[in-house]
């Protein structure tokens, strides 16, 4: 692709090419985010009403279901960098949505027929854990393929825009067709994952850098981790990332917030209010994800990074504390836009500072730190929920988040020195 800038189009939407990948993540996005909602609920249900659990025992399945999904990305993580940088990234993208849309399809079926059990959506969410280790780092490694790299800080913007609307839109959809029928999302889900999987499909070929054919694949899995061990600066915002959400997720305590905790005249906000709590953070990245496509952030990046993660902690604790269902929504809708800056800041690095050639394996990389943090953190906020309770488990999470940033301002001031993007280029 042509890199001169006086042919450049004024947005990445321009591109064919980015468009198509844009609507297979954002489908994608929705899919898999309302089922991911609507499985930990039924779990969390399941738990309670079929096999008579009490609340801290399923919350702590409820940890259990996010080391579920994160053991498929902790084992096959440098296989799948490795196959994005070895094959086309748009067939290992398809053929990966395509593994996620049997899982929905699954769901469907079992729900409808209602059949559900604990040992069935244990293994379906190791599955669909299974599928989002290859979608990662192949969609994450398309854009840069696609849009030249003076657009990408926008692309990478517009990129968070659809994974934070499909956040947003994913859960709230996802609730308000549980309401109306248990299987009504996956049978959603299953539809979008189709379309999802068709739009990449449609995008022209992405053959492997030539150096990447004859290495050997043990050589190349070690490179990519190498890569990211002797760069400070990227080390620096992987772990970041990695140990403050690790410590501030509250998300996975979301179901017994709506079941047990959180009242609207009395009654628990139930499922209904569990798709708008998990949708907030969404909605809260992607207003700032918005403001971002038009005005990116410049100057004083690591900053700022950091600024976004300590916001995060500071509003994870207010979610925990509070008694207050629409106060709840604004603090989660703070955390997603805190956590939001983060995002933006250290994906644009990781895009712009990784050769093509290794780029599926950084990202890979990159991807396993946030699942890490998503899904460990899941398996932290269950374990601290049995003993500190749901809201003592979230307030704790957000103090420890804070005190990750205060480290790494000291332990990387790589970060807190980094000033523009343009330093990163490669």
């Amino acid at each position: 692709m042509n890199d001169n800038a006086t042919q450049l189009p004024a947005s990445p939407l321009a591109i064919p090419d980015y468009r198509r990948f844009w609507i297979a993540r954002f489908f994608s996005v929705v899919a898999t985010s309302g089922m991911v909602v609507i499985l930990g609920y039924q779990l969390y249900d399941v738990a309670r009403s079929a096999y008579d659990m009490p609340i801290s025992q399923a919350a702590f399945l409820l940890g259990l279901l996010g080391l579920a999904q994160f053991l498929p990305l902790f084992i096959l993580t440098p296989v799948a960098g490795l196959v994005a940088d070895r094959f086309d990234r748009r067939n290992v993208a398809t053929i990966s949505l395509c593994i996620d849309l049997t899982v929905a399809l699954t769901l469907a079926l079992t729900t409808q027929l209602a059949v559900l059990s604990l040992p069935l959506l244990f293994g379906l969410a190791a599955l669909h854990g299974t599928a989002r280790v290859f979608i990662g780092p192949a969609l994450a490694s398309v854009a840069p393929n696609v849009v030249p790299a003076p657009l990408m800080p926008k692309a990478i913007a517009i990129n968070s825009m659809a994974w934070q609307i499909g956040s947003v839109g994913g859960p709230a959809l996802a609730g308000m067709l549980f309401a109306s029928h248990p299987a009504a999302p996956y049978w959603t889900s299953t539809v979008l994952l189709g379309l999802a999987a068709l739009s990449i499909a449609s995008i022209r070929r992405l053959p492997p850098p030539e150096s990447n054919r004859d290495s050997h694949p043990l050589r190349q899995m070690r490179e990519g981790f190498s890569f990211v061990w002797n760069d400070r600066f990227l080390l620096g915002c992987v772990t970041l990332d990695l140990f403050a959400v690790l410590l501030g997720g509250a998300t996975a305590l979301l179901p017994v917030f709506a079941r047990d905790i959180l009242l609207i005249d009395g009654k628990p906000v139930g499922a209904d209010g569990l798709g708008i709590m998990r949708a907030m953070p969404g909605l809260g990245a992607a207003l700032v994800a918005l403001i971002l496509s038009r005005r990116p952030i410049t100057n004083n990046v690591g900053i700022k990074m950091l600024l976004g993660v300590a916001v995060y902690g500071a509003f994870t604790i207010g979610f925990g504390l509070s008694t207050n269902y629409y106060l709840s929504l604004l603090m989660l809708m703070g955390l997603g836009a805190g956590d939001m800056v983060s995002v933006f800041i250290r994906n644009t690095l990781v895009q712009l500072h990784t050769p093509d050639a290794v780029r599926g394996r950084v990202s890979s990389i990159s991807g396993l730190a946030i699942s890490a943090s998503n899904e460990l953190g899941e398996m932290q906020s269950g374990v601290a929920a049995a003993l500190l309770g749901a809201v003592g488990a979230v307030a704790f999470g957000g103090i420890g988040a804070i005190a990750v940033t205060a480290a790494w301002f000291f332990l990387f001031p790589e970060l807190k020195n980094a000033r523009t993007f343009a330093a990163r280029y490669r």
